[in-house]
């Protein structure tokens, strides 16, 4: 999916000053696996102290692993690359394949939607507004490239931030009523059979 812009520079949310004390050490294996796992759902740059935080890991360690981790990606020449953007984190696509993903992407244009996407949709619709890093809770998976076809598509749109984190807001469009031939939300049919199983309690969320 396409990455955001390479200069954009985000603060991770909820940073703090103080160094975590050190819990059980994970192996080096343990900590790239972690590290990954979380930097696949973060919605900005995340910083290293807070990872140090939430993995319970010495920063030096963490610093370390993450770098390991973006020499390793360059070396294999994987898709996506792990950057450091002022101070934080993230994954972001390798610039030489965007021009595949934005053809993915506007080629999805007249596609069916995927299960993944009505899922996401789902969760939108009965949650906005919400947060992409809620959406990825709720559904298990990230879904940041989900949330960027469906806002191509005119089908979920940015509505604000939220107060705490600075996250985006987003909420469904008319288009997305105008799809299903409804004026208001609330007029919604059901759509939990699109939600997984453990997160059919969704559509009784309503706001």
């Amino acid at each position: 999916d396409p990455a955001p812009p390479a200069e954009a520079e985000a603060e991770a949310p909820g940073a703090e000053s103080a160094e975590p004390e050190p819990a059980a050490a994970l192996s080096a294996d343990d900590l790239d696996a972690a590290l990954e796992a979380i930097l696949l759902v973060v919605e900005e740059p995340v910083g290293e102290l807070v990872l140090a935080q939430v993995l319970e890991q010495p920063r030096d360690r963490v610093v370390s692993a993450l770098g390991r981790l973006a020499a390793g990606y360059t070396r294999d020449r994987r898709g996506f690359e792990l950057r450091r953007v002022g101070g934080c984190w993230r994954l972001y696509t390798r610039p030489e394949y965007s021009h595949y993903v934005q053809r993915f992407v506007l080629d999805g244009q007249q596609t069916r939607l995927t299960q993944a996407a009505l899922e996401t949709l789902a969760v939108v619709a009965y949650k906005q507004p919400v947060t992409r890093s809620r959406i990825s809770a709720i559904r298990g998976v990230n879904c940041d490239g989900v949330a960027r076809t469906l806002v191509t598509r005119g089908l979920i749109e940015v509505c604000g931030t939220e107060s705490d984190s600075g996250a985006f807001l987003y909420r469904t469009t008319t288009l997305f009523l105008e799809k299903l031939g409804v004026d208001d939300v609330e007029q919604l049919p059901p759509l939990a059979p699109f939600l997984p199983d453990d997160v059919e309690e969704v559509a009784d969320a309503r706001h």
